[in-house]
């Protein structure tokens, strides 16, 4: 019998904590456009200074998760949180806002790096990155629905973070520690399915661009286009992560049920679709209309997108830098945002991210079509049959006592030593066909 599957507990927790800042973006920005002596336009500049240093932690610290120890990594990180974004809140001041949103943004995206890296190495990793999806929407929606009545000020979404990554502290602990060791020849190894990776990770970057530039200024919208107060546009934020959590479990159940590709191709063009009415919202029906709808689908496609980079390499090094070409897009969007509507107008400037999204639904489909089946082994080399016996092991009601699970870790080649070589003999052969061999 199988052993029953577990959720790891400690690893969804540091997801939820990382993942957090983006989640929280549009009440960041506009706290911080009301809050301080800044523009709409700097605000957005700030969101993304805070996004990209998030993904500068992804980058610099991709292959080094297993060589610094993931509970070291984990517990920098979100000490980096707590400072950073605890000292933001606390202060006025626009340049010290600036520095502590980046010195937590790097601490959000090294959290984000050692979870991404550990999801990937789990027996389901699906499962593990749906729970924290599902996490973060929930914490999410529960702070878009206090904050508005806590009073105003820029400060307290930074400060939900900063609580968010203290309250995660204690189940580092869990994690493993590991020991900084000298390279070895498996540390050296060449990431594996390098094309489809490159092309994922591009193409991440632009999906999550589309998406945080309607994200970064969708509180505007609301509040500007609308005519919405800031307590409905919050509840509408907030029934629309609750709605991502019912995407997010009915991801979870549907699991490899429809492969990858059907998700990730036709969930991005229900998303631009959502996208287009979104933005040219003018009332509260069209606006959280199209919110919700988008909330629902957004987390479903990202849930795929995640197994889909982590498919790629069983040591989570793809998983880490499509992750952090996907924060480049979102450190890149509420600037993108704020400068397409300030130029253009909301409704011009969603039909240019839904026309975006419309493009680059081709290559992400293309990767999950090319890798479907390939990782019944997580990193195995092309060996024949594999291919097939992935799709055979993927089939609803197939036998899996004696079949590896998709995205199961590959079986170490262990040598038996021989006392003895057996010497041939050569009337041990015989003929085959017309030859004597």
């Amino acid at each position: 019998m199988l052993a029953p599957r577990t959720t790891p507990w400690p690893l969804v927790a540091l997801f939820t904590a990382g993942y957090l800042a983006p989640y929280l973006l549009p009440t960041t920005v506009g706290r911080l456009d009301s809050g301080l002596p800044l523009s709409a336009t700097q605000a957005g500049a700030v969101g993304s200074a805070l996004l990209l240093s998030s993904a500068a932690a992804g980058f610099a610290l991709a292959s080094r998760v297993e060589t610094l120890g993931a509970r070291t990594l984990a517990r920098l990180g979100l000490a980096l949180a707590l400072l950073g974004y605890g000292a933001a809140a606390l202060t006025t001041s626009v340049p010290a806002v600036v520095a502590g949103a980046m010195v937590g943004g790097f601490g959000s995206g090294t959290a984000t790096t050692v979870a991404a890296t550990l999801i990937a190495a789990q027996r389901d990793p699906h499962r593990a990155s749906t729970a924290g999806l599902l996490t973060v929407s929930a914490l999410a929606g529960a702070v878009y629905l206090t904050v508005p009545h806590l009073g105003p000020g820029h400060g307290l979404p930074l400060a939900a973070i900063a609580l968010t990554a203290l309250a995660v502290w204690p189940l580092t602990g869990r994690l493993p520690a590991g020991t900084p060791t000298a390279p070895t020849r498996h540390h050296k190894a060449r990431l594996p399915h390098a094309r489809s990776g490159l092309v994922l990770a591009a193409a991440m970057l632009c999906w999550s661009l589309a998406q945080n530039s309607l994200w970064g200024v969708s509180g505007q919208i609301g509040l500007t286009q609308a005519h919405l107060g800031e307590a409905t546009v919050g509840a509408v934020f907030a029934v629309a992560l609750g709605s991502g959590l019912t995407g997010v479990l009915a991801a979870g159940a549907l699991g490899a049920r429809l492969g990858r590709a059907v998700p990730i191709g036709a969930g991005t063009v229900l998303i631009a679709g959502c996208i287009v009415l979104s933005a040219s919202a003018t009332d509260l029906t069209s606006f959280a209309t199209g919110e919700i709808a988008w909330n629902t689908l957004y987390p479903v496609v990202l849930s795929y997108l995640i197994g889909l980079a982590a498919s790629l390499d069983p040591r989570g090094r793809w998983a880490v830098l499509v992750g952090s070409a996907s924060s480049l897009g979102t450190a890149a969007g509420p600037l993108a945002g704020s400068v397409l509507s300030a130029q253009a107008g909301f409704p011009v400037m969603g039909a240019i991210l839904a026309a975006g999204l419309l493009v680059i639904a081709l290559p992400m489909t293309a990767v999950a079509l090319h890798t479907s089946g390939r990782p019944l082994l997580a990193g195995a080399i092309r060996r024949r049959g594999g291919h097939p016996a992935a799709l055979v092991a993927a089939t609803t009601g197939t036998p899996t006592g004696t079949v590896p699970e998709i995205g199961a870790r590959e079986q170490q080649v262990v040598e038996i030593p021989v006392d003895a070589p057996a010497v041939p003999a050569q009337r041990a052969y015989g003929q085959a066909g017309s030859e004597v061999f």
